[in-house]
């Protein structure tokens, strides 16, 4: 990727990794041009191209429909805006389950598209893939808890780390990413307590959703911050409601051409 155009200093996974016990990580979502720009000039470490875009862009009901050609579309999207955050890629369902091969290649489509990194949802049942990708050259993030790629088995979108079963399968799964070579994880709706166990028992920093705020960092979706998604999680802070804003300039757009008051002199002379 070229140089970008925000005026400061380029994230890379490096960065990320050194920012653990300096500072918070500010990771966000964008799946377009304008709002990747936006995003960076605000400052946002690091950019997520994720697979959400399949509920919040495309209207589907899970992330579960999202292609590589739905990623590799939005990641060149964002890509061109030339970002200084890093920009990481959501390898979507069934694009490194199947095979090693398969994980290796389609994590290099999407580097090709423009990401810099790719995340993937799973622990210890992917760690062969992490670790072919990582030596391929290609850092990766980790995502554990609840992971939505895995909602079917995991018996519907719940907060996980309630029992000490599932505490210890996320503490271990983390452990096993950071030794597969993962650079940093996403830590998805858990306990708060367990988030913080995690985020003090590995080196690389941890960025959670939903998960309290003892973790390295905080990711949300840009829709949600917004106002702009159909449903806001309950973990997710709603910072300006733009729907009603875009509402309203488009109602009233809508009476001046019928009124026709739009285009005004000044807008065709």
């Amino acid at each position: 990727m070229s140089s970008c155009n925000s005026g400061r200093k380029k994230v890379y996974a490096r960065t990320i990794m050194s920012m653990k016990g300096e500072r918070r990580i500010v990771m966000i979502t964008a799946y377009d041009f304008p709002t990747a720009k936006i995003v960076d000039e605000a400052g946002v470490d690091a950019i997520l191209v994720g697979d959400s875009l399949g509920m919040v862009v495309l209207g589907y009901d899970s992330t579960l429909h999202v292609t590589m050609n739905d990623m590799i579309r939005h990641v060149s999207a964002v890509s061109r805006a030339r970002p200084c955050a890093l920009v990481i890629a959501d390898m979507p369902f069934m694009s490194y389950e199947p095979s090693v091969r398969d994980a290796i290649l389609n994590a290099g489509r999407l580097v090709r598209a423009g990401a810099e990194t790719v995340k993937l949802e799973g622990g210890s049942e992917i760690i062969d893939r992490v670790k072919a990708i990582v030596s391929s050259g290609i850092p990766v993030m980790g995502h554990i808890g609840m992971t939505p790629q895995k909602v079917n088995r995991l018996g519907g979108y719940r907060r996980m780390g309630k029992t000490e079963s599932e505490k210890r399968e996320l503490l271990e799964d983390a452990k096993s990413l950071e030794e597969a070579g993962v650079f940093a994880i996403v830590i998805e709706y858990t306990k708060a307590d367990v988030a913080k166990k995690i985020t003090e028992s590995i080196t690389i920093p941890t960025i959670c959703i939903g998960a309290g705020p003892y973790c390295d960092g905080q990711v949300l979706v840009v829709h949600d911050i917004l106002g702009l998604s159909p449903f806001i999680p309950p973990f997710a802070k709603k910072y300006v409601d733009l729907s009603e804003i875009i509402r309203s300039a488009v109602k009233k757009y809508s009476e001046e051409v019928r009124s026709g008051a739009f285009p005004g002199e000044e807008y065709y002379k």
